[in-house]
């Protein structure tokens, strides 16, 4: 598919789904089931106004989502408890497939709410935006609901940072997605580029997509399932809504080299996976950064390495729960 055609047939502005109810009618002709998964660490200040506008909006006033649940990495502050105070499902991902070796990381939130969740669409929406809306799930489901041959949308937006409580600047984003994943797009999997947003945290998936695909548990995991999407079942398989507006933490620009160098690991296997570079040496998993203090110049390591989750439908006790049979691929 071309990306110009793409562009026109597969991307959309939020608004084009303001029925919601129209969307509720046509799910239950369906007969899906969607389920929203919150990952969360130390996330008190924001999950709270999340809840309460997804259930009153999206469960009471349009039954859209057939359940909210929180999957948390071990938060040290109130998160679960404001979650649960406001009605949301709360899960601590080490309590899910606990016989598994122990991981942490937002990838593996996102794996495990797979196995916990019951929907044939599962909406991720990160916990730390402050301008949240009914659109962040409405906007991504809603191609899922109308177009059968879509798998998996991505939400893009304008993302102003926030730098106190009091002031937003208005533009801002995106700099690991414009300075290293959208050049590596453009030098080995063009059509990709097409993403406005590959990084960005929100989006809506498939379950027998999702059960199909690996899941690093860091940093790379957003940037595999595109590529690994992609490889299953092409471009067409995406589309992506404008949702105007994310108002969310910034990050400090060390936060985000470490970022990038989960996600050239979790790259860099791919592109040996399927055979598009041969022969690559042994990886380095430690990154270096420096510090100054009082004119000393410290050298700061950090350890990062991209494990990796096996597609779920591999896992034993969930293809029992869901009745998927044996493994295979699709």
């Amino acid at each position: 598919m071309k990306i110009e055609a793409w562009l026109k047939s597969n991307t959309f502005h939020h608004s084009a789904f303001w029925d919601v109810m129209q969307a509720v009618k046509e799910k239950e002709r369906q007969n899906l089931k969607i389920s929203l998964c919150i990952p969360t660490l130390n996330e008190e200040k924001t999950i709270g106004k999340e809840i309460v506008i997804f259930r009153s909006e999206l469960m009471e006033r349009y039954p859209l989502l057939d359940e909210i649940a929180v999957i948390d990495s071990g938060s040290e502050d109130s998160t679960l408890e404001v979650a649960k105070a406001f009605g949301a499902d709360v899960h601590l991902a080490s309590e899910i497939l606990p016989d598994l070796d122990a991981r942490t990381g937002k990838g593996e939130n996102l794996w495990k709410a797979i196995y916990q969740l019951k929907g044939d669409i599962i909406v991720y929406v990160d916990a730390d935006i402050k301008n949240i809306h009914p659109r962040f799930v409405y906007g991504l489901v809603s191609p899922l609901i109308y177009r059968p041959e879509v798998k998996y949308v991505k939400a893009f937006y304008d993302r102003p940072l926030a730098f106190s409580e009091k002031q937003v600047r208005p533009s801002g984003g995106g700099r690991v997605t414009e300075i290293l994943v959208r050049p590596l797009f453009s030098l080995f999997f063009p059509d990709l580029t097409a993403l406005i947003q590959p990084l960005s945290g929100e989006y809506a998936v498939r379950r027998d997509v999702l059960e199909k695909i690996p899941f690093p548990i860091g940093y790379g995991v957003e940037t595999s399932h595109l590529i690994d999407v992609y490889n299953k079942w092409g471009l067409g398989a995406f589309a992506q809504t404008d949702l105007d507006q994310r108002v969310h933490r910034n990050q400090e620009t060390r936060s985000l080299g470490r970022m990038a160098f989960g996600i050239m690991q979790t790259f860099l296997r791919r592109l040996e996976n399927m055979d598009k570079i041969k022969d690559l040496p042994e990886m380095g998993k430690t990154l270096h950064q420096f510090q100054v203090r009082d004119r000393n110049y410290e050298q700061v390591q950090f350890e990062i390495t991209e494990h990796e989750r096996p597609p779920m439908i591999s896992i034993p006790a969930y293809r029992k729960k869901f009745n998927r049979g044996e493994a295979h691929e699709s």
